[in-house]
């Protein structure tokens, strides 16, 4: 994996051929850069809803990114917030509901009435349906509250030889960083991400500790610098900034650099046109 020798291999480079090697503002729109659908195309269609997620893939997304939080009866469901009500037309919290009573709710009627009748997908389900199809960035979702779900992801993607980046693009990330310490102990071969929208975790301490289980930093774009983004190359990660809703964002995060844009219009990011 990238963090067991990149940072390494990153510092002989630069001695070897110093600024030469990075890229300049002229070539940047040449760079490839991962067009990664927040939730899906959830500017178009209900977020973390299947219509979302095919109008992601219809769209030539990179990626899908997920919410993954657990029923209370212990099913890997994709929902963003720790409670349904905004979303759904149920209340409650994901944790205090079962799989049940979650599969029964309106997911989609808030976003327009075309979508009425979406429902809330389980993780078993996305992994199906669009393995293959697009790469899917698996964001652990308040893990604290769900003693085990680090488990109970591995061994999905296990069971479906998924967690071998040569067979699928995946990548797991989360806010929480013990459990993406865990993560990177049950699937070593498996990318890992950090996000944060905190400064304090930009600084060379933060990020050479980062460096040790993560391949990805992923910051909110309002700490996004071309600092930044050479440090966290330099230290053998790449960098995945979010979330990206106009196209003044896109044009700046391409700018700065960064190896992935995160953003609810997939295409104000396509830097390949």
């Amino acid at each position: 994996m990238m963090k067991k020798w990149a940072a390494g291999a990153g510092m002989a480079i630069m001695l070897l051929g110093g600024p030469l090697l990075q890229p300049t503002a002229a070539d940047a729109s040449a760079v490839k850069v991962e067009n990664v659908a927040h939730r899906g195309a959830s500017g178009y269609a209900p977020e973390n809803t299947i219509a979302a997620f095919d109008k992601a893939v219809e769209m030539k997304a990179d990626y899908i990114e997920i919410d993954v939080q657990q029923s209370k009866d212990g099913e890997l469901v994709i929902i963003h917030d720790t409670t349904v009500d905004r979303t759904t037309d149920g209340s409650g919290k994901v944790k205090d509901l079962t799989y049940d009573e979650l599969s029964r709710l309106d997911a989609g009627s808030w976003k327009g009435e075309e979508f009425t009748g979406e429902k809330i997908p389980t993780f078993d389900e996305i992994l199906d349906r669009y393995r293959g199809k697009t790469g899917i960035l698996i964001e652990l979702k308040a893990p604290e509250l769900y003693p085990g779900i680090e488990e109970k992801v591995a061994e999905e993607l296990q069971e479906r030889n998924m967690d071998k980046p040569q067979n699928e693009k995946i990548i797991v990330q989360s806010f929480n960083f013990d459990s993406m310490k865990k993560m990177d102990a049950l699937l070593p071969k498996v990318p890992i991400g950090v996000l944060t929208s905190s400064i304090l975790h930009t600084t060379d301490t933060a990020l050479n500790e980062f460096s040790t289980y993560a391949d990805y930093f992923n910051p909110n774009y309002g700490i996004v610098s071309k600092d930044l983004v050479a440090n966290v190359h330099e230290k053998g990660m790449k960098i995945q900034s979010w979330t990206v809703r106009t196209q003044e964002t896109a044009d700046f995060l391409l700018e700065m650099g960064v190896d992935g844009i995160i953003t609810d219009y997939p295409d104000y990011v396509d830097p390949r046109k």
